[in-house]
Parts: structure tokens; C-alpha cells; sequence
């Protein structure tokens, strides 16, 4: 059973899905639920995907496929859509990812999507259209996962063997280990590349360069999207 403010959410986006074609930012749920924080949404939206009403689809920010409503808010000619969008709600619905072949390990070299530029420094959005293919060593590559790709941008996590403009091949998952290179997903918004620890109930997203802190947050407000595997540089 959903409540009062998880209905009122899951009302609020299907409206705008409706209306604009995309969903609505994360201030502009805060707004229209009256809520303090853009951290209180989250909590809703993650309620929400626990409960198979929506379903959040990793490597781009705010992509929502509304699954299904409650009888209370069916009867306006629902139909489940993928929606996704920036702040200001403008832009389109993203492609889905394509799902590269898996590969075994050690076998051909497989294509794989580059979608887009992730943060080795401050965050920023993750872009989420594939903006082109590399071709990837199967050894990097384990089991039946899925992999994919993404560009650096800054030098946070130089330290770590990994610059400005590498590619890095990620193994999309949700879990991490102590140590592990992920790409972190900040509060639904923010993707950025860095080690994570876990402390109490605290996520520590350390950088591997001393000019960068380590941002330390609530558990709640992190979602892991997958794990480094490899990395690819030109010279």
C-alpha cells in the first residue's frame, strides 16, 4: 500500500508525463509535495521502485518508466512511457541503452556504447545518449553483465592510473565492495566516478588526488551504477 505523499508523486509525474511528454525536475517535485529537500524525493522515488510502480534505468539522470498507477489514478489512457529529462524539463526522452553482447573472458573484442562523459572531479550529469562505440578487449569483460562505457572528465582520480579523457569500462551493477571504482549516482542527479567505502551508514566517495575531499553522504542518497573493469587510453 502506497502513501499519501507516494501516490501524490507517483501522481504528480504521471500528469506531467501526460501534459509535457517529460518528467518533472527534482525541485519541481520538492515544490509540489511541499518537501524540504531534493533528498525526500528521492526517498519517495526509491519507495516508489521498490514497490514496481516505476523504474528508474541507470546511466542517465531522472529516466523513469512509469510501470503501472494505482486503481485510484488509472482511467486517463495510461500507458507505461520512458521518460527522462534535464532540470528545466526540456529535453527529450532518451534512447534506451543499447545491450552490448556479452562476452566471455579472454575471447574477441567487443563494441560497446560510450554513453557520454562521467565526473573524475566535481560532479556533473551524466550524459545519456550514447555518443559513440568503442571497441573492448573480452578479457575485460566477465560473465553474462552487461558493460558499457564512459569518457573521463577531470583529474580527481589520477592517483588511481586514470586521467582526463580516458575511457573506463564499467560492469553495470548495483553493489559495491570496500575499495571498488564505481560510478556513484549523487541524490538521482549527479554521476560521478570514485572509490567507494562505506562508513556506518555513510557512503564515502573518495578521490584519488589530495586536491579533491571526500564527500561523505547518507546511504540513501547514493545509488551505485556499476563498477570499473577496465580502462582504455589513447596517446
Amino acid at each position: 500500500m502506497l502513501t499519501r505523499k507516494q501516490i501524490d508523486l507517483l501522481e504528480f509525474i504521471h500528469r506531467r508525463v501526460q501534459h509535457d511528454g517529460v518528467p518533472p525536475s527534482f525541485d519541481e517535485m520538492k515544490e509540489a509535495l511541499s518537501l524540504k529537500s531534493k533528498s525526500g524525493i528521492h526517498r519517495l522515488i526509491t519507495a516508489l521502485e521498490e514497490r514496481g510502480f516505476i523504474r528508474r534505468l541507470a546511466h542517465r539522470a531522472r529516466a523513469i518508466e512509469i510501470v503501472k498507477l494505482p486503481d485510484s489514478l488509472m482511467g486517463d489512457g495510461f500507458q507505461p512511457r520512458v521518460v527522462g529529462g534535464t532540470d528545466t524539463g526540456a529535453a527529450p526522452a532518451p534512447a534506451a541503452m543499447p545491450a552490448p553482447e556479452p562476452a566471455a573472458p579472454g575471447g574477441n573484442a567487443q563494441e560497446l556504447p560510450v554513453m557520454g562523459r562521467i565526473a573524475a572531479g566535481t560532479p556533473i550529469e551524466a550524459i545519456s545518449e550514447v555518443a559513440s562505440h568503442v571497441s573492448v578487449p573480452g578479457q575485460m569483460l566477465s560473465g553474462q553483465a552487461q558493460h558499457y562505457a564512459l569518457e573521463v572528465k577531470g583529474d580527481s582520480m589520477i592517483e588511481a592510473g586514470i586521467n582526463d579523457g580516458d575511457i573506463v569500462v564499467i560492469r553495470q551493477q548495483t553493489t559495491a565492495d570496500n575499495g571498488d571504482i564505481v560510478v556513484a549516482l549523487v541524490e538521482g542527479q549527479e554521476a560521478t566516478l570514485k572509490r567507494f567505502r562505506t562508513r556506518g551508514k555513510m557512503i564515502a566517495l573518495e578521490a584519488a588526488n589530495p586536491d579533491y575531499e571526500t564527500r561523505l553522504l547518507r546511504d540513501d542518497q547514493v545509488d551505485v551504477q556499476g563498477r570499473l573493469v577496465g580502462l582504455i587510453r589513447s596517446y
